[in-house]
């Protein structure tokens, strides 16, 4: 029996992955959870054979897979995210990750993933474009956002996405003083000044599609 674990922030999400997953039979989800704290914990108390992960829930992320990763070199963790912008994808890969699924793929891609990273490959779906992976910015800029920690580019993203420094301590189990400095790490790491100049930077690596409601 093949055993996996989903971890997303939406109920009605997992359970449609569940479904998806054990219908075959031979797939059986040992847990279900949506936050990234939640999902370390089940991870080290299930050892499941494949970890089915979002990116964007409270607490997940880069990080969170570098965690598991590092507890195991032998994790096997599958990104299902609805961002698959280059950025992230390589961000993934980078952290651990050993597949990448847009949610925006047709379902039999998720069996198809759970199954090849099970196998010992990795997985990339096919929906995702050949030069999904290679640069699409200035070198020097690439270099930049590479030098972030995979805590400090979650915190990047989020603050990119418009979340202020609290919200970015909530969704991330931080304490304010802590996302504070992250986030001038962040700034001198990417060589902005201003809140506008990150967003910006943000866009033009994909890392975000869009600026929030109310930006220049």
């Amino acid at each position: 029996m093949l055993r996996v674990l989903i971890a997303d922030d939406h109920p009605v999400v997992r359970a449609g992955y569940q479904r998806l997953l054990e219908q075959g039979g031979d797939i059986r989800v040992v847990a279900d959870v949506g936050d990234g704290a939640a999902a370390y914990a089940a991870a080290i108390a299930h050892e499941p054979d494949v970890i089915v992960l979002d990116l964007s829930m409270p607490g997940g992320g880069m990080d969170l897979i570098q965690r598991l990763c590092q507890r195991h070199d032998d994790a096997r963790v599958l990104v299902f995210s609805m961002h698959d912008s280059p950025m992230l994808v390589r961000r993934a890969l980078e952290a651990g990750a050993r597949g990448f699924i847009p949610k925006s793929s047709a379902p039999e891609r998720l069996e198809e993933g759970v199954r090849a990273l099970h196998a010992g490959r990795r997985y990339l779906a096919p929906e995702l474009p050949a030069e999904l992976l290679r640069p699409h910015a200035p070198a020097d800029e690439g270099e930049r956002l590479a030098s972030l920690s995979a805590r400090e580019f979650e915190v990047f993203r989020l603050l990119a996405q418009g979340h202020t420094a609290s919200e970015c301590a909530q969704r991330l189990n931080l304490s304010a003083k802590t996302v504070s400095n992250h986030q001038s790490a962040i700034k001198e790491k990417l060589g902005v000044a201003t809140s506008a100049a990150l967003v910006h930077l943000a866009l033009r690596h994909g890392v975000i599609e869009s600026a929030a409601p109310g930006f220049p």
